[in-house]
């Protein structure tokens, strides 16, 4: 009995090492070859080889060529870390640079390390150890390089099962087998692994276990490399590869499984037949694994019970809860038609779903999303735009889903070649209009069924209900996007209002020199003091063109140690010699103050304009500047026409309200945020035909 078991044992490791080969072999003779292609197929050639060894290391009966052959086999898995974990990182995954270069850390550790050990410490990974029962014992290095390949083995698993949940419909179907094949292969690896680490030992019915999940894994993945661009499908897992994990509550299990396993060896035979036994279990498993993932195997469940224990097809409140939450974070039409594909393909077990959008003049089609064709593809079927019109039209008169397989109109026959057939027993294609109103904002079609099976009357009613709440979501997503740039005008119009409002300014200060050159051109003085007028004026127009692009941000003021009074008679240059203005200062001695000069330049300004301008030819305009409970106020004072008490309490100091006929709205607004942000307030009093008081209080420097 032991003879016929190693001899069944050993030829398991050969018949794998070949099929391993093969398979490498396959992968890199594709036309299309990419470096997922290259790591695949050098991974499974290190398999391979390993393989090899371990079958020679059964079919041994000496101890030392036992330890002779295991030698090379360490070698052989020292490969198997850093090629594997780079194949899971990029294999199917369109975005698989960003995981690489989040990884490369990781990739040189698993490469470096276990090479280092089976190359140059290739003897000092094992030892055996003469008793009554010979072993082979590992060596603290050998122990080291199993604790890489079991973490690595782990960290390969999480990678793949990222990847299955990320992908949808088609592009699951046909990476399904694969991602079982390597799942049962790494698994049995990193139980292996586990119990080498756990005895310190080498156990030769757990290698030949290893090459049985080897001779599976090939089969599964042939299986899948039957499907048509199996290594070219981009999905875009995230990148929280810990999450949700189903890898990492297995690992938490996981010496519980172990437990378990050993009472059912022992009862049925002891160590003796160990390795057929496990080897038995594990393709049951494997069996069992294909099973629960078979979409049709699922499906026939479903209407299995609905028609024999008369219940609903679908549990509509977790049907209708897990659609809310997949689509209620979506903040754009194209997050919300990408979250919404993916929910009808698990809803429904349709393996190709794609949403097309009419454009505003309900003229061409717009491709969002689809679980199988890609953009380009996608715009090669793209109908021209007579088709689109009519179909168009005629959708939006259908309020309900239409199967447009018994449908004989043209615009059915549009259809049917936006949304091409992958499977030739994939079932009825399903359109469903999405209407707000009366208006026709796109349609949803579905395609290649799981076991073609057909829709029923429930089906539609539900397709009918997610069709409106899609079309619903889109509604609100484009009034959002409407909202938004709504929102974006009015601040450009807020940001050019400021920009206007300080040019005008610039512009009265311009306007006032000229009024004054006819009259003191002939004086040198006043020409050398109105080039430098010029001068300042051009550098503030410089400094405001400059402080446009960063005008988004939050009001920032720069104080230095000035003197109030300097910055007023500053404002005031000139306005002496203007005609028909009766001015009189009044200023007061007053400490230093903390302010930004040209922040505060623009209040005083201000003040003293709209005086002028509220006053008629004769009025009078006092400034005054006086210290008082802590306080340094500067107050401008007219005669003129004064305002009334609901535009000071409503508008004044509000954006764009304004009584000037040419006024901006804006200056007595930011002249508010000005003093407020050197913890100041100013104060008003006016009266129609009473003239106004302005007040600016500065706290005093301490």
């Amino acid at each position: 009995m032991k003879l016929v078991t190693m001899n069944a044992t050993t030829l398991l490791a050969f018949i794998s090492a070949i099929f391993g080969g093969a398979l490498a072999l396959l992968v890199i003779r594709n036309k299309q070859r990419s470096l997922v292609h290259f790591f695949f197929a050098a991974g499974m050639a290190a398999l391979a080889v390993e393989s090899i060894f371990t079958g020679f290391s059964l079919k041994a009966t000496a101890t030392g060529q036992i330890i002779y052959w295991q030698h090379w086999r360490l070698l052989a898995m020292s490969f198997l870390p850093g090629i594997w974990l780079f194949f899971s990182l990029s294999y199917s995954r369109g975005n698989h640079r960003e995981f690489l270069q989040r990884w490369k850390f990781a990739l040189l550790v698993f490469f470096i390390i276990p090479l280092v050990l089976g190359i140059f410490f290739k003897g000092d990974l094992i030892f055996s150890e003469e008793t009554a029962k010979p072993s082979i014992n590992l060596e603290m290095l050998g122990f080291v390089l199993n604790l890489l390949l079991l973490v690595s083995m782990v960290l390969v698993l999480m990678n793949l099962e990222r990847t299955f949940r990320a992908a949808v419909g088609i592009m699951r179907w046909r990476i399904k087998f694969t991602i079982i094949g390597l799942g049962v292969l790494f698994a049995v690896r990193a139980y292996t692994s586990s119990q080498a680490l756990l005895s310190h030992t080498i156990d030769l019915k757990l290698q030949a276990v290893d090459s049985g999940a080897l001779f599976v894994a090939c089969l599964l993945i042939l299986r899948s490399l039957l499907r048509e661009g199996h290594f070219d499908l981009d999905v875009y897992p995230s990148h929280s590869v810990l999450q949700n994990s189903l890898t990492v509550m297995l690992a938490g299990i996981y010496l519980l499984l172990i437990g378990v396993f050993a009472k059912i060896v022992n009862h049925f035979g002891g160590d003796k037949t160990f390795a057929l036994e496990a080897f038995v279990v594990l393709v049951a498993l494997v069996l069992l694994t294909i099973f629960l993932l078979s979409d049709r195997a699922r499906l026939l469940t479903s209407r299995f019970v609905s028609r024999h224990f008369q219940r609903p097809i679908y549990d509509y409140r977790t049907v209708w809860r897990k659609f809310t939450e997949a689509t209620a974070t979506c903040v754009n039409q194209t997050e919300l038609c990408q979250a919404a594909v993916k929910s009808v393909t698990d809803i429904f077990q349709t393996l190709s779903v794609t949403i097309w959008l009419a454009d505003d003049k309900k003229e061409q089609l717009i491709f969002a999303a689809s679980t199988f064709l890609s953009e380009a593809k996608a715009n090669d079927l793209l109908p021209k735009k007579e088709l689109s019109i009519e179909l168009i039209n005629n959708l939006q008169q259908q309020h309900e889903p239409v199967d447009i397989e018994i449908t004989k109109d043209n615009w059915a026959e549009t259809l049917r070649q936006c949304h091409p057939d992958e499977f030739q027993k994939g079932g009825h294609r399903v359109c469903v209009p999405m209407i707000v109103g009366d208006e026709i904002l796109g349609f949803i079609i579905l395609g290649d069924r799981v076991g073609g099976a057909l829709f029923s009357w429930q089906d539609f009613d539900l397709l009918k209900c997610i069709g409106d709440q899609i079309a619903a979501g889109l509604l609100n997503t484009r009034l959002s996007q409407k909202l938004l740039q709504a929102r974006e005008l009015e601040a450009f119009q807020t940001m050019s209002a400021f920009f206007v409002h300080d040019m005008k300014n610039t512009a009265n200060t311009l306007n006032l020199m000229l009024q004054n050159l006819p009259v003191h051109f002939d004086n040198p003085e006043f020409r050398a003091d109105a080039l430098r007028g010029v001068s300042k004026t051009v550098a503030h127009i410089n400094r405001l063109i400059s402080r446009l692009g960063s005008i988004r941000n939050e009001l920032q003021i720069k104080p230095t140690e000035s003197d109030l009074n300097e910055l007023v008679a500053k404002a005031l240059a000139g306005w002496e010699e203007v005609a028909g203005i009766n001015l009189k200062k009044d200023l007061a001695p007053l400490p230093k103050l903390f302010f930004d000069q040209d922040q505060m330049l623009k209040v005083a300004t201000n003040l003293i304009f709209n005086a002028r301008e509220a006053v008629s030819k004769s009025g009078h305009v006092q400034i005054q500047t006086i210290q008082k409970n802590g306080w340094a106020i500067l107050s401008v004072a007219d005669d003129g026409c004064g305002m009334s008490p609901e535009f000071l309490n409503r508008s004044l100091f509000r954006a764009f309200q304004t009584t000037k006929k040419n006024g901006l709205g804006i200056g007595m607004f930011q002249s508010k945020m000005i003093v407020e942000a050197h913890q100041g307030r100013i104060e008003v009093e006016s009266e129609p035909g009473n003239g106004a008081t302005f007040r600016v209080f500065l706290p005093l420097k301490k």
